[in-house]
């Protein structure tokens, strides 16, 4: 079972092989902007959302196929980068799993964070050890990038951030489509990405 220390050391190897380049097929070209982060902080990451604007209309336009269902409360908005990895099975790229570290805003206790998302797919929180598996229940496809997905929880940990999760939104995708052509057996890829991830808990 991979330990925790694990998985942020994968996924922090993941995200330098994307800015040095190595390892990883760069976004497609052409693919569809994500939509501008609305705060950034001292080290020049950018969030999805920043105080006072965590809403459950922080998205301006959520395809139909994908909004939340009814009795939902927004408590996470995140900007993600990393790579999707995949592996050349039968002479195919076969997704395998994803590798990416997201910093955002959360609700409670009301403050920037950050998150590691891994196979699962899974988020854990690197600030309070919360985590939240999820499986994918509505899809919307992007030109040029990896699709949008409502996703609803099947596992949930600890107190934090995650661990009353019911649903997750992968929205404004950029990036991370299975290289085009042939492949040898075997062999492994890293395709760079970016999404906002929203996290809903049930409203009380």
């Amino acid at each position: 079972m991979m330990t925790a220390s694990t998985r942020r050391k994968a996924v922090g190897l993941a995200a330098a092989l994307v800015m040095c380049g190595v390892g990883a097929s760069a976004a497609p070209a052409g693919a569809a902007a994500a939509k501008p982060a609305h705060a950034q902080d001292g080290m020049g990451h950018q969030f999805a959302a920043g105080p006072g604007e965590l809403t459950d209309h922080a998205t301006d336009s959520v395809p139909p196929a994908i909004e939340v269902p009814p009795g939902q409360r927004l408590v996470g908005d995140f900007l993600g980068r990393g790579v999707q990895v995949y592996r050349c099975t039968a002479g195919a790229w076969v997704f395998v799993e994803p590798a990416a570290n997201l910093v955002g805003w959360v609700t409670r206790p009301g403050n920037y964070a950050t998150t590691v998302h891994f196979r699962g797919p899974s988020w854990e929180s690197t600030d309070d050890g919360s985590l939240v598996e999820a499986r994918v229940v509505a899809a919307s496809p992007v030109a040029g990038s990896i699709p949008e997905l409502l996703l609803q929880s099947t596992v949930t940990r600890g107190d934090g951030v995650f661990g009353n999760v019911s649903y997750v939104q992968r929205l404004a995708t950029r990036g991370g489509v299975a290289p085009a052509g042939a492949c040898r057996e075997g062999q492994t890829t890293g395709v760079r990405y970016q999404a906002q991830y929203r996290f809903f808990t049930p409203a009380k």
